[in-house]
C-alpha cells in the first residue's frame, strides 16, 4: 500500500484534524492540568461566597476564570478589564433593578438593558470583560445585594491576582 499516506502524517497535514490538537496537547499538557486546576480552585473559593440561588452571577465568574486562565494574554484576562468590568455588571445590573417592572415585558427590557448599558459602557471606558455582563443581568434579575457585590468584587480580584502573580507562567491555551 505504498500509494496511501500514512495515517499520522495525513492527520498532521489537515489543519483541523485530531493529530493537531493532539500535538499541541503533548506540548503543552502541563500548562493544561496547571491553569485548569487553577479555574478549578477560583471558582471553589467563589463558591465559598455565592449561594447557588444566585447562578448567573456564578456562571459569568466561572466564565471569567476561563478567559483568566485559559486566554490569559488576552486584554479581557487583564485585571483592569476583569475587575472594572464586573463592577460595571453590577452597577449596570444595579441601575436597572431600579425601573419599573410591572409585568414580564418590562422585567425582561430592564434585564436585557442592563446587559447592553453593561457592553456600552465597557467598551466606552476600555474594560471589555464578556463575563461582566452576565453579572450584570444577574444583578438585574435577583436585585442588589451587598453579599453579592462583595462577592462578585473579590472573586474579580481574586483571579486578577492570581493572573497577576503567576502571569509569566500562564500560556494561552486557545
Amino acid at each position: 500500500m505504498a500509494g496511501r499516506p500514512v495515517l499520522s502524517r495525513k492527520i498532521k497535514e489537515e489543519p483541523n484534524s485530531l493529530g493537531k490538537y493532539v500535538e499541541k496537547f503533548k506540548l503543552f499538557w502541563k500548562n493544561y492540568l496547571y491553569q485548569s486546576f487553577l479555574a478549578t480552585l477560583a471558582v471553589l473559593v467563589v463558591l465559598l461566597f455565592l449561594s447557588i440561588e444566585q447562578a448567573v452571577i456564578i456562571a459569568s465568574i466561572g466564565a471569567s476564570a476561563f478567559i483568566v486562565f485559559a486566554m490569559p494574554k488576552n486584554v479581557t484576562a487583564k485585571p483592569r478589564n476583569v475587575i472594572g468590568g464586573h463592577i460595571v455588571g453590577l452597577l449596570s445590573g444595579s441601575l436597572c433593578t431600579l425601573l419599573p417592572q410591572p409585568s414580564f415585558l418590562y422585567s425582561i427590557s430592564a434585564y436585557s438593558l442592563a446587559v447592553g448599558i453593561s457592553i456600552f459602557i465597557m467598551v466606552v471606558i476600555d474594560t471589555e470583560h464578556p463575563p461582566a455582563a452576565g453579572t450584570a443581568l444577574g444583578v438585574a434579575m435577583k436585585g442588589f445585594s451587598l453579599h453579592v457585590a462583595i462577592a462578585v468584587i473579590t472573586s474579580a480580584v481574586i483571579l486578577s491576582s492570581i493572573h497577576h502573580i503567576l502571569k509569566s507562567s500562564l500560556k494561552d491555551l486557545t
